[in-house]
């Protein structure tokens, strides 16, 4: 578990930078350029992430039960992953309703992911995985609120057929996610 501790630090750590010190990323990006500062950013969040997906997986090898979560949390799970995946799209559709209304669709993604899946796992990495993520979630919201408040973005001119197909796609994704994806790249089948 403590790979996946390390991981998780590092990960969240570079996404928290925003959050804690927004005028010392700015000091860096003014020194080194926006491009470097974008390649060691992601550069350490990568290794963060394949360092936390590691240790979560060999956390699951040896898992201590914190909770035995009832059996219909799994449906909720399944529910709730339904909105997480479209805000996900929502993100990356540009003039997407969704994404003009709640101005931070990823982050509620995250916190709906990671609320969801607390709820049907009772293993304490499950626990420390998903809960720091969802601490992560609420911070950055917050943090991005008040950046939005101080420096307000233009408005965006929001299009139907963006918002359309923002929600075909997420519902796509959901799909192929739940029915294939899940099952091949973290072992857990979703229906079962």
């Amino acid at each position: 578990m403590t790979i996946m501790i390390i991981g998780l630090l590092i990960f969240l750590g570079s996404h928290s930078v925003r959050i804690f010190a927004e005028n010392w990323r700015q000091q860096q990006i003014a020194k080194f350029g926006e491009t470097t500062w974008k390649i060691a950013y992601s550069a350490v969040s990568v290794i963060g992430l394949a360092v936390a997906i590691y240790g979560f997986g060999q956390m699951r090898l040896d898992p201590i039960y914190v909770w035995q979560p009832p059996m219909g949390m799994r449906h909720a799970v399944a529910l709730l992953m339904l909105p997480a995946f479209i805000m996900l799209v929502a993100a990356y559709v540009p003039h997407n309703a969704i994404k003009a209304k709640l101005g931070h669709p990823m982050m509620l993604s995250v916190k709906i992911w990671a609320f969801a899946h607390l709820l049907a796992n009772g293993r304490l990495g499950d626990i420390i995985f998903f809960a720091a993520f969802l601490i992560w979630a609420i911070l950055a919201f917050k943090a991005a609120k008040k950046r939005g408040r101080l420096t307000p973005a233009a408005p965006v001119k929001a299009t139907k057929m963006a918002t359309i197909a923002t929600v075909l796609i997420g519902l796509v994704a959901y799909v192929v996610f739940a029915f294939y994806l899940h099952t091949v790249l973290i072992g857990v089948p979703v229906f079962s």
